[in-house]
């Protein structure tokens, strides 16, 4: 449950941001008679996501099981890059967000209602698609219908309140750092979910290795168990995972963090005989 939480937390908190500024922007500029387009893009935004998670769930149950196999362990894929890319980029734009979206809000305004409407939609639905795909691969992987959709819905409402208290003021807290360990966090789930993607495919038929298993901790970790059912829920452990598991876990989720983690190097301070220099090409 924690793993979803996180996620409905943080996509969630993404969305509520972005509404946050679009909202404050217009009231602050007196353009409060345009708020009708905003909700109306994200209310659109909302809805298909909802409708692309129904599409999942119940176009995936009259699939046979091979094809049920296949097609999870494909998403799982693509959710795992999905979600990859948005800790990146918003790790490198969480302190240039409040500009950027003011300044596709000043173009939507002066193309009109219809463009406020896809700003809006835009803005909020690439979180909400992300966020349907991701939970459906984490239901599917834990086999549990429920605990993932609670822990996702309550990170959700937690993102509308901090959201609300963003905008009144009263919440003031680092983004950067926020987004920078959320983000790591989340890349320590994605790693899970790659892995259990790939046992879905060989499971398929579509990757061979099925039944060699890396190792083999069942009577130590039983997947029943509590502590099973916790490391299951979190990181998608599983106790006995194939090779092929391990090896994409780990070529995954070493570089991966490293990347994420690694500070961008420091531009050198130019030097006074290069200053005239660069005066004279110019």
């Amino acid at each position: 449950m924690f793993a979803n939480y996180l996620i409905g937390l943080r996509e969630g908190l993404e969305a509520s941001l972005v509404v946050c500024i679009l909202i404050a922007y217009l009231v602050k500029t007196g353009r409060k008679d345009r708020l009708g387009p905003v909700w109306t893009g994200v209310g659109a935004a909302v809805a298909l996501a909802m409708a692309f998670g129904a599409v999942l769930q119940f176009g995936s149950n009259q699939l046979s099981f091979e094809a049920q196999e296949a097609l999870g362990g494909s998403l799982s894929i693509i959710a795992v890059g999905l979600v990859t890319w948005m800790v990146f980029w918003m790790r490198r734009t969480a302190r240039h967000l409040k500009s950027e979206l003011q300044g596709k809000l000043d173009a939507a305004l002066a193309m009109g209602t219809g463009a406020l409407v896809v700003t809006a939609f835009l803005a909020v639905g690439r979180e909400g698609l992300e966020t349907s795909l991701f939970i459906w691969t984490a239901v599917q992987s834990t086999g549990d219908g429920w605990n993932p959709l609670v822990g996702a819905t309550l990170g959700l409402l937690t993102s509308v309140v901090l959201g609300w208290l963003f905008y009144r003021g009263a919440l003031k807290i680092n983004l950067a750092k926020f987004f920078t360990w959320t983000g790591g966090m989340l890349v320590v789930v994605a790693a899970g979910v790659l892995a259990y993607g790939v046992h879905d495919l060989q499971e398929a038929d579509w990757i061979p290795g099925l039944h060699a298993h890396a190792f083999d901790i069942s009577t130590t970790i039983p997947a029943d168990s509590w502590y099973g059912t916790l490391l299951k829920g979190v990181f998608n452990f599983q106790p006995d995972p194939t090779k092929a598991q391990v090896w994409v876990w780990a070529l995954y989720l070493v570089p991966t963090l490293y990347f994420f983690f690694r500070k961008p190097a420091a531009t050198p301070p130019k030097t006074a005989a290069q200053a005239p220099a660069e005066a004279k090409t110019v």
